[in-house]
Protein backbone atom coordinates (compact mmCIF):
# COMPACT_ATOMS: atom_id res chain seq x y z
CA UNK A 1 0.00 0.00 0.00
CA UNK A 2 2.74 2.45 0.66
CA UNK A 3 4.12 1.47 -2.41
CA UNK A 4 1.02 2.11 -4.33
CA UNK A 5 0.46 5.90 -2.53
CA UNK A 6 4.25 6.45 -3.31
CA UNK A 7 3.55 5.66 -7.31
CA UNK A 8 0.63 8.04 -7.16
CA UNK A 9 2.49 10.69 -5.36
CA UNK A 10 5.06 10.63 -7.80
CA UNK A 11 2.52 10.59 -10.68
CA UNK A 12 0.65 13.58 -9.34
CA UNK A 13 3.89 15.59 -8.96
CA UNK A 14 5.11 15.21 -12.68
CA UNK A 15 1.17 15.72 -13.94
CA UNK A 16 0.97 18.85 -11.91
CA UNK A 17 4.37 20.03 -13.28
CA UNK A 18 3.41 18.86 -16.78
CA UNK A 19 0.09 21.19 -16.60
CA UNK A 20 2.03 24.26 -15.16
CA UNK A 21 4.67 24.34 -17.80
CA UNK A 22 1.87 24.08 -20.21
CA UNK A 23 0.04 26.91 -18.49
CA UNK A 24 3.06 29.41 -18.37
CA UNK A 25 3.62 28.86 -22.17
CA UNK A 26 0.27 29.73 -22.74
CA UNK A 27 0.80 32.87 -20.64
CA UNK A 28 3.70 33.54 -22.28
CA UNK A 29 2.93 33.53 -25.59
CA UNK A 30 -0.47 34.94 -25.26
CA UNK A 31 0.33 38.72 -23.81
CA UNK A 32 2.74 38.69 -27.03
CA UNK A 33 -0.39 38.26 -29.38
CA UNK A 34 -2.10 41.19 -27.69
CA UNK A 35 0.85 43.57 -27.66
CA UNK A 36 1.24 43.26 -32.35
CA UNK A 37 -0.65 46.15 -33.23
CA UNK A 38 -2.25 46.81 -36.59
CA UNK A 39 0.83 47.60 -39.80
CA UNK A 40 0.56 47.69 -43.41
CA UNK A 41 0.80 44.12 -45.08
CA UNK A 42 4.01 44.52 -46.37
CA UNK A 43 5.65 46.18 -43.31
CA UNK A 44 3.52 43.17 -40.81
CA UNK A 45 5.33 40.70 -43.04
CA UNK A 46 8.76 41.92 -42.86
CA UNK A 47 8.07 42.09 -39.36
CA UNK A 48 6.67 38.97 -38.64
CA UNK A 49 9.23 37.20 -40.70
CA UNK A 50 11.94 38.92 -38.89
CA UNK A 51 10.51 38.14 -35.41
CA UNK A 52 10.11 34.63 -36.54
CA UNK A 53 13.42 33.95 -37.17
CA UNK A 54 14.55 35.88 -34.29
CA UNK A 55 12.20 33.49 -32.33
CA UNK A 56 13.31 30.27 -33.84
CA UNK A 57 17.58 31.37 -33.32
CA UNK A 58 16.85 32.48 -29.44
CA UNK A 59 14.25 29.98 -28.18
CA UNK A 60 15.86 27.37 -25.28
CA UNK A 61 15.31 23.37 -26.32
CA UNK A 62 12.99 22.56 -23.58
CA UNK A 63 10.75 26.01 -24.60
CA UNK A 64 10.43 24.29 -28.48
CA UNK A 65 9.71 20.84 -27.03
CA UNK A 66 7.27 22.57 -25.02
CA UNK A 67 5.29 24.16 -28.01
CA UNK A 68 5.77 21.01 -30.04
CA UNK A 69 4.18 19.15 -27.48
CA UNK A 70 1.65 21.73 -27.50
CA UNK A 71 0.60 21.88 -31.15
CA UNK A 72 0.69 17.51 -31.21
CA UNK A 73 -3.19 17.46 -29.77
CA UNK A 74 -4.51 16.80 -26.59
CA UNK A 75 -5.60 12.98 -28.16
CA UNK A 76 -2.71 10.76 -28.77
CA UNK A 77 -0.02 13.23 -26.86
CA UNK A 78 -1.94 13.07 -23.90
CA UNK A 79 -1.72 9.59 -23.69
CA UNK A 80 1.65 8.94 -24.78
CA UNK A 81 2.49 11.83 -21.99
CA UNK A 82 0.68 9.36 -19.44
CA UNK A 83 2.41 6.32 -20.45
CA UNK A 84 5.80 8.52 -19.50
CA UNK A 85 4.62 9.90 -16.15
CA UNK A 86 3.55 6.35 -15.56
CA UNK A 87 6.52 4.45 -16.32
CA UNK A 88 8.94 7.12 -14.29
CA UNK A 89 6.66 7.03 -11.58
CA UNK A 90 7.22 2.92 -11.20
CA UNK A 91 11.33 3.38 -12.43
CA UNK A 92 11.61 5.71 -9.51
CA UNK A 93 10.06 3.36 -7.09
CA UNK A 94 11.96 0.65 -8.56
CA UNK A 95 15.12 2.58 -8.23
CA UNK A 96 14.56 3.36 -4.78
CA UNK A 97 13.74 0.25 -3.49
CA UNK A 98 16.46 -1.50 -5.09
CA UNK A 99 18.98 0.98 -3.60
CA UNK A 100 17.48 0.32 -0.22
CA UNK A 101 18.03 -3.38 -0.77
CA UNK A 102 21.92 -3.90 -1.56
CA UNK A 103 23.51 -4.83 1.34
CA UNK A 104 27.15 -5.33 2.04
CA UNK A 105 27.20 -9.32 1.76
CA UNK A 106 30.56 -10.11 2.81
CA UNK A 107 29.91 -7.85 6.21
CA UNK A 108 27.22 -9.68 6.33
CA UNK A 109 28.36 -13.03 6.00
CA UNK A 110 31.04 -12.06 8.67
CA UNK A 111 28.73 -10.97 10.92
CA UNK A 112 26.80 -14.31 11.24
CA UNK A 113 29.72 -16.78 11.06
CA UNK A 114 30.92 -14.38 14.33
CA UNK A 115 27.46 -15.09 15.84
CA UNK A 116 27.31 -18.67 15.35
CA UNK A 117 30.50 -19.30 16.73
CA UNK A 118 29.95 -17.08 19.83
CA UNK A 119 26.48 -17.05 20.26
CA UNK A 120 24.64 -20.06 18.22
CA UNK A 121 21.74 -19.56 15.67
CA UNK A 122 19.69 -17.57 17.83
CA UNK A 123 22.52 -14.69 17.98
CA UNK A 124 22.75 -15.32 13.93
CA UNK A 125 18.88 -14.52 13.56
CA UNK A 126 19.07 -11.52 15.40
CA UNK A 127 22.04 -10.08 13.30
CA UNK A 128 19.63 -10.98 10.00
CA UNK A 129 16.90 -9.44 11.71
CA UNK A 130 18.17 -6.34 12.61
CA UNK A 131 20.15 -6.14 8.87
CA UNK A 132 17.39 -4.79 5.70
CA UNK A 133 17.55 -6.15 2.43
CA UNK A 134 16.85 -9.80 0.86
CA UNK A 135 20.29 -11.57 1.45
CA UNK A 136 19.39 -10.54 5.18
CA UNK A 137 16.19 -12.60 4.85
CA UNK A 138 17.65 -15.79 2.83
CA UNK A 139 19.73 -15.93 5.48
CA UNK A 140 17.24 -15.95 8.44
CA UNK A 141 15.21 -18.28 6.29
CA UNK A 142 18.15 -20.51 6.66
CA UNK A 143 19.40 -20.33 9.70
CA UNK A 144 15.30 -20.77 10.73
CA UNK A 145 15.57 -24.39 9.32
CA UNK A 146 19.00 -25.23 10.48
CA UNK A 147 17.69 -27.61 13.12
CA UNK A 148 16.33 -29.85 10.46
CA UNK A 149 19.30 -29.80 8.95
CA UNK A 150 21.62 -28.51 6.14
CA UNK A 151 19.49 -29.88 3.21
CA UNK A 152 16.51 -28.37 4.72
CA UNK A 153 18.33 -25.28 5.55
CA UNK A 154 19.69 -25.41 1.69
CA UNK A 155 15.80 -25.74 0.07
CA UNK A 156 14.73 -22.65 2.30
CA UNK A 157 17.24 -20.37 1.21
CA UNK A 158 16.66 -21.89 -2.27
CA UNK A 159 13.11 -21.53 -2.26
CA UNK A 160 12.77 -17.91 -0.80
CA UNK A 161 15.67 -17.03 -3.33
CA UNK A 162 12.79 -17.20 -5.56
CA UNK A 163 10.56 -15.41 -3.95
CA UNK A 164 12.73 -12.39 -3.26
CA UNK A 165 13.76 -12.35 -6.88
CA UNK A 166 10.15 -12.06 -7.56
CA UNK A 167 9.96 -8.64 -5.29
CA UNK A 168 12.97 -6.98 -7.06
CA UNK A 169 10.90 -7.76 -10.61
CA UNK A 170 7.60 -6.11 -9.37
CA UNK A 171 6.11 -4.15 -11.60
CA UNK A 172 9.13 -4.16 -14.20
CA UNK A 173 7.19 -5.77 -16.53
CA UNK A 174 5.20 -2.35 -16.90
CA UNK A 175 7.82 -0.27 -17.79
CA UNK A 176 8.40 -2.19 -20.77
CA UNK A 177 4.89 -2.35 -21.77
CA UNK A 178 5.04 1.63 -21.98
CA UNK A 179 8.28 1.07 -23.49
CA UNK A 180 6.35 -1.06 -26.44
CA UNK A 181 3.32 1.29 -26.44
CA UNK A 182 4.61 5.09 -26.50
CA UNK A 183 5.96 4.58 -29.87
CA UNK A 184 2.84 2.65 -30.99
CA UNK A 185 0.27 5.13 -30.14
CA UNK A 186 2.54 7.37 -31.76
CA UNK A 187 2.54 5.96 -35.27
CA UNK A 188 -0.99 5.30 -34.78
CA UNK A 189 -1.71 9.00 -34.15
CA UNK A 190 0.71 9.63 -37.38
CA UNK A 191 -1.75 7.69 -39.22
CA UNK A 192 -4.91 8.87 -38.14
CA UNK A 193 -3.41 12.41 -39.30
CA UNK A 194 -2.33 11.12 -42.74
CA UNK A 195 -5.65 9.96 -43.24
CA UNK A 196 -6.96 13.22 -42.39
CA UNK A 197 -4.50 14.95 -44.42
CA UNK A 198 -5.62 12.77 -47.87
CA UNK A 199 -9.16 13.32 -46.88
CA UNK A 200 -8.64 16.98 -46.98
CA UNK A 201 -6.74 16.89 -50.67
CA UNK A 202 -9.60 14.88 -51.64
CA UNK A 203 -11.98 17.39 -50.81
CA UNK A 204 -10.67 20.44 -52.29
CA UNK A 205 -10.30 18.24 -55.44
CA UNK A 206 -6.42 19.01 -55.83
CA UNK A 207 -2.75 18.55 -54.49
CA UNK A 208 -2.17 22.02 -52.72
CA UNK A 209 1.11 21.57 -50.25
CA UNK A 210 -0.05 23.98 -48.16
CA UNK A 211 -3.65 22.37 -47.35
CA UNK A 212 -1.97 19.65 -46.01
CA UNK A 213 1.41 20.54 -44.23
CA UNK A 214 0.23 21.78 -41.11
CA UNK A 215 -1.94 18.46 -40.92
CA UNK A 216 1.21 16.13 -41.98
CA UNK A 217 3.48 17.72 -39.41
CA UNK A 218 1.60 17.71 -36.47
CA UNK A 219 0.56 13.91 -37.53
CA UNK A 220 4.62 13.86 -37.25
CA UNK A 221 4.63 14.81 -34.35
CA UNK A 222 3.22 12.50 -32.26
CA UNK A 223 5.78 9.86 -33.69
CA UNK A 224 8.69 11.85 -32.22
CA UNK A 225 7.34 12.61 -29.04
CA UNK A 226 6.17 8.41 -28.49
CA UNK A 227 9.79 7.28 -29.29
CA UNK A 228 11.34 10.01 -27.09
CA UNK A 229 9.42 8.83 -24.34
CA UNK A 230 10.44 4.80 -25.24
CA UNK A 231 14.04 6.17 -25.49
CA UNK A 232 13.44 7.46 -21.78
CA UNK A 233 12.01 5.28 -20.24
CA UNK A 234 14.66 2.57 -21.66
CA UNK A 235 17.35 3.83 -19.76
CA UNK A 236 15.67 3.59 -16.52
CA UNK A 237 14.47 -0.15 -17.61
CA UNK A 238 17.76 -1.25 -18.24
CA UNK A 239 19.19 0.26 -15.43
CA UNK A 240 17.00 -1.43 -13.21
CA UNK A 241 17.79 -4.73 -15.13
CA UNK A 242 20.98 -4.61 -14.53
CA UNK A 243 20.67 -3.60 -10.80
CA UNK A 244 18.23 -6.68 -10.60
CA UNK A 245 20.75 -8.84 -11.76
CA UNK A 246 23.84 -7.46 -9.46
CA UNK A 247 21.52 -8.05 -6.78
CA UNK A 248 20.37 -11.32 -7.37
CA UNK A 249 24.01 -12.64 -8.26
CA UNK A 250 25.08 -10.93 -4.55
CA UNK A 251 22.10 -13.19 -3.09
CA UNK A 252 23.84 -16.59 -4.80
CA UNK A 253 26.63 -15.96 -3.95
CA UNK A 254 26.38 -15.13 -0.42
CA UNK A 255 23.76 -18.02 -0.13
CA UNK A 256 26.23 -20.09 -1.22
CA UNK A 257 28.62 -19.16 1.69
CA UNK A 258 26.03 -19.43 3.88
CA UNK A 259 25.68 -23.22 3.16
CA UNK A 260 29.11 -23.24 3.49
CA UNK A 261 28.67 -21.70 6.90
CA UNK A 262 25.94 -23.91 8.16
CA UNK A 263 27.77 -26.99 7.25
CA UNK A 264 30.79 -26.25 9.34
CA UNK A 265 28.59 -25.20 12.07
CA UNK A 266 26.85 -28.66 12.35
CA UNK A 267 30.15 -30.88 11.91
CA UNK A 268 31.56 -28.99 14.70
CA UNK A 269 28.38 -29.31 16.88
Amino acid sequence: MKRLFSILAITGLMTFGTVQAQEDTTQTTEPAVEAAAPAPVEEAAAVDTADDDTTTADKPFTQELKERFIQGGPGFMGIVLLCLILGLAIAIERIIYLNLSTTNSKKLIKDVEDALQSGGVNAAKEVCRNTAGPVASIFYQGLDRIDHGVESAEKAVVSYGGVQMGQLEKNVSWISLFIALAPMLGFMGTVIGMIQAFDKIEAAGNMDASLVAGGIKVALLTTVFGLIVAMILQVFYNYIIAKIDSIVNDMEDASISLVDILVDYKNKK
